[in-house]
């Protein structure tokens, strides 16, 4: 006999984290069992430390756990939509280990779907531990894709959302290479609705990537793979530079012709061509990033490869 789909499946993406594990294991279970049937499955990047180890020693304390090992280092995104599209829960919610976002939080992001919503996000109402430069660098960024992309997404959220099954179908017919999953939740639509908390530091460790360049490639994600807005953006301004030449050199003429003549401006030539050719050099570096997630999508290679999975039914034929 079939097993019937657990109520809940909580998707924890790990990556040398063998210091959160227990603690957030401590949290997370007793918030999961006040739901029902749940199962929590941690998706591994290979790691050099003892994080696999120490998952495995969980499983066999709790049948409901489960974990995923990548063939290789494929990233948190990577390893995020892994986890959402093997799942087996009736809704499926994405959390980091590091308990920044609180566990208990997911009752409460349970009770709102309850309410008819397809998906709720966490919205981050304060952030500790985080710089000035990496909250100026995240409101810029959403402020810009809200503006420039075709869909909007919500301020101040992260991966942290509960998503019903009828969601996760769907995003399993998105073959997006790069898995921007705010973006792709907000592409689906349905109902979406929030619940605020209060985001804490890091409990253990640190994070295993650059706060500030990963942010800033999230953003560049989000923006060139939900608008071609910058493409339109470099066109104009292209014009526009073209233009103002143009109004440049018959000014230029009228005045020389009414008898002004202008002294070889060297420091001005050198600021033009700079100008110019720093305008062209981004310009190219933007149309690269379009052309290589064409490149990526053309071959069509795997979002990610698992090399085992431990207490997880078989994945579908």
């Amino acid at each position: 006999m079939t097993k019937p789909a657990p109520l809940i499946s909580v998707i924890v993406p790990v990556y040398k984290e063998e210091a959160n594990i227990g603690p957030f294991l401590s949290r997370a279970v007793p918030a999961l069992e006040a739901i029902g049937s749940y199962e929590l499955i941690f998706v591994l990047d290979p790691s050099p430390d003892r994080t696999e180890e120490v998952i495995e020693q969980a499983i066999e304390t709790n049948p409901n756990i489960g974990l995923i090992v990548m063939s290789r280092r494929f990233g948190q995104p990577s390893a995020t939509m892994a986890g959402i599209l093997e799942c087996s829960g009736q809704t499926c919610v994405v959390i980091d280990v590091d308990l920044q976002d609180p566990p208990e939080l997911i009752a409460d992001l349970y009770k709102k779907h309850l309410d008819g919503f397809d998906v709720v996000y966490a919205t981050r109402r304060s952030r500790k531990g985080e710089t000035w430069v990496k909250l100026l660098v995240s409101v810029f960024g959403y402020w810009v894709i809200n503006r420039l992309s075709d869909i909007r997404i919500p301020r101040n959220t992260g991966d942290f959302r509960l998503m019903t099954r009828r969601v996760i179908e769907e995003l399993r017919q998105l073959p997006e290479r790069h898995g921007f999953l705010r973006g792709l939740v907000a592409f689906v639509g349905f109902k979406q609705a929030a619940v605020e908390y209060d985001r804490e530091e890091r409990a253990f460790g640190q994070g295993n990537y650059n706060r500030l360049l990963g942010s800033m490639r999230i953003g560049l994600n989000g923006l060139i793979g939900f608008s071609t807005a910058p493409l339109s953006l470099l066109m104009w301004t292209g014009a526009a530079i073209a233009t103002l030449s143009v109004v440049g050199i018959l000014f230029i003429f009228m005045t020389f012709l009414a008898g002004t003549h202008y002294p070889l401006g060297v420091p001005t030539l050198i600021v033009l061509t700079l100008f110019l050719g720093g305008v062209q050099l981004a310009g190219i570096g933007l149309l690269g990033e379009y052309i290589g997630r064409i490149y990526e999508e053309v071959r069509h290679r795997p979002r990610y490869i698992m090399a085992k999975r431990i207490n997880l039914p078989p994945p579908p034929p």
